[in-house]
């Protein structure tokens, strides 16, 4: 029986689905079920009843999940502890992780401030997805993520909510609805938009369909995208206007106007959280005054959001 067992195992008796289960841990799906497979039969017994429709723990897998959990925490401690050990304040090195919204707006001015204080210690930003950040944590190849915080947050992780973002439309510079000071929804519903895979970017693409379902309208969708760039230069080529998070105007492309959503009622629909998590119990002194000086100018810095 392998740690990586028991994480695959977990995984998928937590989502009751292997294939999120895979996703989730970024394994191919054959590679996932060989894990499943070797640890049954290296217990000698089934954990999973498996039917074309759904997947269930049978007994042996409920129990084998309780005490997986806890050796998968104690696990998670003693990395913890040891790596912890191995940064001293020496070190001068800080791995970042920031979905491409926080990228563009938050990490510079971030970055500008911590800099000022602390000029030795070298930062390495790597912008990418919530779902690839967050595994990168629990491996250790990051000591800091910002990100949306999924619905269900790894227990194994420490998860701050720091500001919630807004949203404006991204439409073309010549688009008749460009000289508008700002947009109701009822004003862009019948307008072609390009809307984000849900798969990839489950609160971008919730952000557009919950704001138009909140308002009683239907989106005329025109395109699926992935990346927030790919979006954008979609939008100057004009294929179509899109909902996007404020930060995203600071990816400045040549030919696309973002323009404020008015709404009729303020909430969290129109509104995207934005998060800082890190491996829980660890200790890193670099990491913590990197957090200490948002904690004190995050204020100024969702001014912009």
């Amino acid at each position: 029986m392998e740690l990586r067992q028991l994480r695959c195992f977990v995984a998928a008796a937590e989502q009751l689905h292997f294939g999120r289960a895979a996703q989730h841990l970024q394994m191919l799906p054959s590679a996932f079920g060989r894990h499943i497979k070797l640890l049954e039969e290296d217990l000698g017994t089934r954990l999973f009843a498996r039917t074309t429709r759904a997947v269930s723990l049978t007994d042996d897998g409920a129990l084998l999940l309780r005490e997986a959990r806890i050796i998968l925490s104690k696990v998670s401690t003693v990395e913890a502890v040891l790596r912890g050990r191995s940064r001293s304040v020496g070190a001068r090195n800080l791995k970042v992780g920031a979905i491409d919204s926080a990228a563009a707006g938050l990490m510079p001015q971030l970055l500008r401030d911590f800099r000022a204080k602390y000029p030795d210690v070298t930062v390495h930003l790597l912008e990418e997805k919530t779902f690839r950040l967050l595994p990168k944590v629990l491996s250790g190849a990051l000591d800091l993520v910002f990100i949306r915080p999924p619905e269900k947050m790894d227990r194994r992780l420490e998860c701050k909510t720091l500001l919630m973002e807004t949203a404006v439309v991204a439409l073309p510079r010549r688009h008749a609805l460009a000289r508008n000071e700002c947009l109701s929804l009822s004003a862009i519903a019948h307008q072609p938009m390009i809307v984000p895979d849900r798969r990839s970017r489950p609160h971008s693409h919730d952000l557009t369909m919950k704001l138009f379902e909140d308002a009683g309208l239907t989106p005329r969708i025109a395109q699926l995208a992935d990346e927030k760039q790919t979006i954008v230069n979609m939008v100057a080529a004009g294929l179509g206007l899109a909902v996007v998070p404020r930060w995203t105007s600071r990816m400045a492309v040549a030919g696309v106007r973002f323009v404020p959503l008015k709404l009729e009622r303020f909430g969290a629909v129109g509104r995207l959280p934005l998060a800082a998590s890190w491996l829980r119990g660890s200790r890193d002194p670099i990491r913590d005054t990197l957090l200490t000086v948002l904690e004190k100018r995050l204020r100024s810095y969702a001014k912009g959001a």
